[in-house]
């Protein structure tokens, strides 16, 4: 309501101006009173509208400081959360290295194990070769004593045909005989 007195002033003003300015040339009584009219009119304006413009230029004023406490807020929630947000990263370097330092103690403790394993069996196979060994070698001598006994007995053999009857030479072929059966069971 108030702006629209202020605008009928402006414009009554204005029209009276304007009528004395096309009736005559402005002398000083004339600039006189359009001094005092001009001052009417601010004291009217600053009556009127200074309260409602001062109330404007307050909730501006207001508006532009809450904008820029808003904007304060919200810079200072994107630098926490770009802080969450390295925090997280480094966490995540952290966790990365543990995982992989994990997985290096597992992958060592599996050698090792490995390794052990590798030297156990080695140990078993060798054990078993020298025990496969020490059979074979058990088997050549039993072959070579019975060998060694059978040219001793061919030997003997031989050296008594050359000093023996015929009755004694069947007696000790048949001893002989029963003797290398006896030693085969």
């Amino acid at each position: 309501m108030r702006v629209v007195i202020i605008m009928l002033l402006l414009f009554f003003t204005s029209l009276s101006y304007g009528a004395e300015e096309a009736a005559h040339h402005a002398t000083f009584s004339d600039w006189f009173w359009r001094i005092i009219n001009f001052a009417i009119l601010v004291a009217i304006l600053v009556i009127f509208a200074g309260k409602p413009f001062r109330n404007f230029l307050k909730q501006r004023s207001e508006a532009i400081q809450k904008a820029l406490e808003e904007a304060r807020q919200a810079r200072e929630l994107a630098e926490k959360a770009l802080k969450e947000v390295e925090e997280r990263f480094s966490q995540k370097d952290a966790e990365i290295e543990r995982v992989l330092n994990t997985a290096r103690r597992a992958g060592e403790i599996e050698r090792d194990n490995i390794i052990e394993e590798g030297k156990r069996l080695s140990e078993r196979v060798i054990e078993e070769a020298k025990a496969g060994i020490e059979l074979e070698k058990k088997k050549a001598i039993e072959k070579l004593k019975e060998e060694a006994a059978l040219l001793a007995i061919e030997l003997a053999e031989k050296k008594l045909r050359e000093g023996l009857t015929e009755a004694e030479k069947k007696r000790l072929l048949e001893d002989s005989i029963k003797r290398i059966e006896g030693s085969k069971r």
